[in-house]
């Protein structure tokens, strides 16, 4: 590890990089149990109420582009910094929306704010960190950004029982004002910055894309993760609507399916000490398929059954991302912000097409996850199993 971090210190940087990579989770997690009331209250549909969530990862996606590159020319600590402003003002925004219009201009708005963050955190964790320890690190962060959906579900039922939605985008101002005063203690974090126009460096994005050992695994890892976004959008309709669940009764199966995505990434932390990471990562695949099947043929069952098969998905998936990012990452020696960037921006943007199938079926929300996640893993899986021998991949995981 570079020792930069005069205020932050170690575990304070660990601690800022978790909460800054939470993003995503908080800004919608915190508001899940309110979507069926917002539908009512708002006099919307259930189609318009997601907006609210595929528009956010959309716009998320698209900031993230636009940040990446500049973090790289200009620092990440700036780039952080005026995201968290961005993000703040946008969350009071949405607070004070009165229509469903108004909100979804202020979740996009909230979300190019956002999106600043989770730029500028995947690619601090490469300038801090490599090989082996870097993958110990990315699984401590993701298993510690967990906590936000863990919690906030149930902070959200718990607001909602006492105050109306518009009261959970304030406590998001909240979060974005809290990092915001973090970032301000942040050193930076970059060595070396792109010294060329701001044009050029958001250029970088293509030279990156046009690598081709990033590309394929770049597709692979990306597609995989698009399950946690799609089972995000279609949750508390199914808890809700379908099993009959009240609002708190929801968030605590929320934080059940939370708990397994913590256990994921340290799970993989654990089996690589034993296993090949490129076994591990193979065995993931027909084991997410089943889960897929299960989803489909039991999960409506009962909210038990639907929420076992749902959780050893997440568990599935999460515990895979940790190598997956770390082998893109290594694929790059320069333009790590770009990269970045390119990851977030595709696992974003393919949640948001999930989140779009799934609720081409209303009807049947459990049966479309279910579909959904076989496709992903089969499609994942055979890519794969094609390049999982190839020579940049073996050479990755050796090099970690």
């Amino acid at each position: 590890m570079i020792q930069k971090q005069k205020y932050l210190k170690d575990k304070g940087m660990l601690a800022l990089l978790a909460f800054i990579s939470a993003f995503p989770p908080l800004s919608t997690d915190l508001y899940l149990p309110a979507l069926p009331q917002m539908k009512e209250i708002l006099n919307t549909t259930q189609s318009q109420v997601n907006l609210t969530l595929s528009m956010f990862f959309v716009f998320y996606a698209i900031g993230l582009l636009f940040w990446g590159p500049l973090s790289e020319k200009y620092g990440r600590k700036p780039i952080l910094l005026i995201g968290m402003v961005i993000y703040t003002i946008s969350s009071i925004m949405c607070g004070f929306s009165q229509s469903v219009g108004q909100l979804i201009v202020g979740r996009i708005i909230q979300a190019i704010g956002g999106s600043a963050a989770t730029a500028v955190s995947t690619a601090m964790v490469k300038d801090l960190y490599s090989g082996r320890k870097r993958e110990k690190v990315m699984a401590m962060v993701m298993s510690m950004v967990i906590i936000a959906p863990i919690v906030a579900p149930v902070i959200g039922a718990f607001l909602l029982e006492y105050v109306s939605w518009e009261v959970v985008f304030f406590v998001l101002a909240g979060v974005g004002a809290t990092a915001l005063m973090a970032g301000a203690l942040l050193e930076e974090t970059i060595d070396n910055r792109y010294t060329d126009s701001v044009w050029r460096s958001w250029g970088r994005l293509a030279v990156v894309l046009k690598n081709p050992n990033f590309s394929i695994l770049l597709a692979i890892f990306s597609t995989i993760s698009m399950s946690i976004m799609t089972f995000l959008a279609a949750s508390s309709f199914i808890y809700i609507n379908g099993f009959g669940l009240n609002e708190r009764e929801f968030s605590y199966f929320l934080t059940f399916n939370a708990v397994f995505a913590m256990i994921g990434p340290m799970l993989y932390v654990k089996l690589s000490r034993h296993f090949k990471s490129q076994a591990i990562i193979s065995a993931g695949f027909p084991v997410f398929i089943l889960c897929g099947i299960s989803v489909a043929t039991v999960g409506h069952v009962s909210p038990w059954t639907f929420a076992l098969s749902a959780a050893l998905a997440t568990l599935i998936v999460d515990g895979m991302r940790v190598p997956g990012i770390n082998l893109m990452l290594e694929q790059q020696q320069n333009d790590t912000g770009s990269a970045s960037a390119l990851i977030n921006f595709f696992g974003m943007l393919l949640g948001s097409l999930g989140m779009h199938l799934v609720s081409l079926n209303p009807n049947d929300l459990i049966l479309a996850l279910g579909c959904i996640q076989i496709m992903i893993g089969l499609t994942s899986g055979i890519l794969w199993f094609v390049i999982r021998n190839r020579p940049f991949v073996q050479y990755a995981f050796q090099e970690g």
